[in-house]
């Protein structure tokens, strides 16, 4: 449509985009859900599937701006918006469960096979080079901090009243 119709379409492919306000059946949400009820001592457990997959997880907000100024140039253009990091779920398992104040994570988590995906993509990562180069765009909050401010909002979320 862009070149057919001279459309000033740009697309931007967004990778794992999480925020405090992401679904609870996403898995960092889950995670830093859970760490904040068993913190409130609203559940003893959570349930999860592999812990070694890794996925290139970046905050929402941030790529909110990607987009912005992927609609502010002349030229419309396709993007690739990620961190160029990958994470483990393991990893963010570690951060919301220390943010918690609960400490070792694997006390509360419990792999369950239903969990598991039978064609899990073990590592998942973007290059976000172009959108640097043409943007100036990089993301601005790092994957620990991403999900620390996750797990501060589901630990006021639940908080007693």
């Amino acid at each position: 449509y862009r070149e057919s119709y001279d459309l000033h379409a740009t697309s931007g492919i967004l990778f794992n985009h999480e925020s405090e306000r992401r679904g609870l059946e996403f898995v960092t949400r889950k995670i830093t859900w859970h760490a904040a009820a068993i913190k409130h001592g609203l559940a003893k457990e959570v349930r999860l599937g592999n812990l070694d997959a890794e996925r290139d997880w970046g905050y929402a907000k941030d790529y909110v701006e990607a987009m912005w100024l992927m609609l502010q140039r002349d030229i419309a253009e396709d993007y690739v918006i990620a961190t160029g990091e990958a994470h483990s779920v393991r990893e963010c398992c570690e951060i919301a469960f220390e943010e918690a104040g609960l400490g070792d994570f694997e006390k509360y988590v419990t792999i369950d096979p239903a969990f598991v995906r039978p064609a899990e993509v073990d590592h998942l990562i973007g290059d976000p080079g172009k959108a640097e180069r043409d943007l100036g765009w990089k993301p601005r909050t790092s994957f620990e901090e991403l999900i620390r401010l996750m797990t501060r909002s589901d630990l006021e979320l639940l908080a007693p009243s």
